[in-house]
């Protein structure tokens, strides 16, 4: 005699896992369509309609979503790769929250590591993180131009756009894909009209190590500035450092010890500005603004609390985070053409300019 069916307990449903495929009978619909209703798998939409019966089946029968299967399927995992050069870098940490925020709107994991600058470690991670199958990286920082390297990244990072990952440079990497950068050549516009403006004639520029990307452009844009003023940048007034506060303070020390007739000091980054402050403060006991002025670039928060307060040109860097991952999230699958994202920047005036001091 057949038995009639009868509708499981909530004891049962517990006691073994629902399987999508229960799910699509209890709605009366495919597989695929129960799939794409619940998942929002790749291919054609559903309908409203079929998607409530298909979300009123799986509310039933206690329909747990079981995501390392779903990522299987899409051969991705819902995590974003994001390498930078140091976390304890106040413009690296911007950087990390912008791109933080923007993946939690959209429900994505984001995989950090740091290379600390060592161009092979950056190798390794990009590895790592094409064989976890992300969905894309974002890679921040400036990228080495040594030729060796510079092929061997673009040879890693092909290898995981053909495999379906998606690419975006957070600054100039002087790769073929996709940028999200700010306008190097405005920033140092506005610092050096800046300068200028205040009767700023001899200035010694602090720039980052000769061979990455983002410090060369940094200071061709300072270069620039003031060969439009007549005023090209001497060999000598140039001191070229690692990016941090301490060989900040050792550069401006050599620079400022050697040209001692200088009145204003740009460096192209706020951590190599608050190592000058602190060499005039405390080592050569110069007053800025009185004798020397002092402009970074960057605009990073802590920059407000130094003493005295740090000029500086400002970048949207939590922008520049959250923008770089927007474009990630909007790339086609297959390369396209190159697309290039430019943020403005802005001057921000405070206590560490002033006029320059009467010859």
């Amino acid at each position: 005699m057949a038995r009639t069916p009868r509708a499981r307990s909530s004891t049962e449903r517990s006691s073994a896992a629902v399987t999508l495929q229960q799910v699509a009978e209890h709605a009366g619909v495919s597989i695929a369509t129960a799939s794409r209703a619940l998942h929002g798998a790749t291919g054609r939409s559903v309908g409203e309609e079929l998607r409530r019966r298909v979300l009123a089946a799986a509310t039933e029968l206690d329909y747990v979503s079981n995501a390392p299967a779903q990522a299987l399927a899409r051969s991705r995992s819902s995590t974003i790769g994001l390498v930078i050069h140091d976390i304890a870098d106040p413009y690296f940490a911007a950087i990390v929250a912008g791109v933080s925020r923007a993946a939690r709107e959209h429900e994505l994991m984001v995989m950090l590591a740091a290379t600390f600058r060592e161009p092979l470690l950056e190798l390794d991670y990009l590895r790592r993180v094409r064989t976890q199958r992300a969905d894309g990286v974002l890679l921040a920082g400036s990228g080495c131009t040594e030729p060796a390297f510079a092929a061997r990244l673009a040879d890693t990072l092909t290898g995981f756009t053909e495999d379906g990952g998606r690419v975006v440079c957070i600054g100039d990497h002087g790769l073929d894909a996709d940028l999200v950068t700010v306008d190097h050549r405005r920033a140092a516009e506005l610092a050096v009209a800046h300068l200028w403006e205040l009767g700023h004639r001899r200035i010694g520029v602090l720039a980052g190590p000769a061979g990455l990307v983002g410090a060369d452009r940094q200071l061709d844009g300072i270069r620039r500035a003031l060969a439009a003023r007549g005023a090209p940048l001497p060999p000598e007034h140039l001191t070229r450092t690692e990016l941090t506060r301490a060989d900040g303070r050792s550069a401006a020390t050599q620079l400022l010890t050697k040209q001692t007739d200088l009145t204003a000091v740009l460096a192209v980054d706020d951590t190599l500005a608050a190592g000058a402050l602190t060499t005039l403060r405390d080592d050569l006991h110069r007053a800025v603004p009185a004798e020397v002025s002092v402009v970074g670039l960057g605009g990073l928060p802590f920059t407000a609390d130094l003493h005295p307060s740090l000029t500086t040109v400002r970048f949207p860097l939590e922008r520049l985070g959250a923008r770089a991952l927007e474009l990630l999230l909007e790339a086609p699958e297959r390369r396209g053409p190159r697309r290039t994202v430019e943020l403005d920047v802005e001057l921000t005036v405070r206590s560490s300019t002033g006029p320059a001091p009467s010859d």
